[in-house]
């Protein structure tokens, strides 16, 4: 897995081993980063479930003001800082371990963009969508990566569907504050 272009372009990211995280294909964080390329410069992202830490190490790369990376599994966010060290984003980055649920409660911040990408199995992407609602600033986007047999909701929380596009088994569904 690599930074596919900007500040951090080529760089190899380390990823967890064995099958508890499924990062995203480059195919699908390509095409991703395509649909939203002129609203990153400047944003502030969080990576909610963010495993590597490839989708907010990307958009950082691609001139982020700022990531907030957040994830409960103790290994993944030790892969995280890694990769944040690796790419020289250490100045920009903010870290947690958390649940994504604990975290919201105490966030206070505002994003421009949030990726949803938790465990297709667990069954929290809809419950993550509806309350990350209430912290996506007022042009903001969240972009929810979920399997292409699954549909997501036309609203969430004051949060419309946008866009949804699907490449292979996996589908990404875009929406924007109302």
């Amino acid at each position: 897995m690599r930074v596919i272009t900007g500040t951090a372009r080529g760089m190899t990211l380390s990823t967890l081993e064995g099958e508890t995280t499924r990062p995203t294909s480059e195919k699908v964080k390509e095409a991703v980063f395509s649909a939203i390329q002129f609203e990153i410069e400047g944003a502030r992202v969080l990576d909610l479930f963010a495993g590597s830490g490839q989708l907010g190490i990307e958009a950082l790369s691609r001139g982020a003001k700022s990531a907030v990376f957040v994830d409960s599994d103790k290994a993944a966010v030790r892969v995280i800082t890694s990769n944040v060290k690796k790419t020289g984003f250490n100045d920009k980055s903010e870290i947690y371990t958390r649940d994504y649920s604990s975290f919201l409660n105490m966030n206070v911040s505002r994003f421009d963009i949030v990726f949803l990408d938790p465990p297709y199995s667990a069954g929290i992407l809809e419950k993550a969508l509806d309350k990350v609602s209430d912290f996506v600033d007022e042009k903001g986007i969240v972009i929810c990566e979920h399997p292409h047999t699954s549909s997501l909701p036309d609203e969430a929380g004051g949060l419309k569907k946008y866009r949804e596009y699907k490449y292979g088994k996996t589908a990404v569904t875009i929406y924007r504050k109302d």
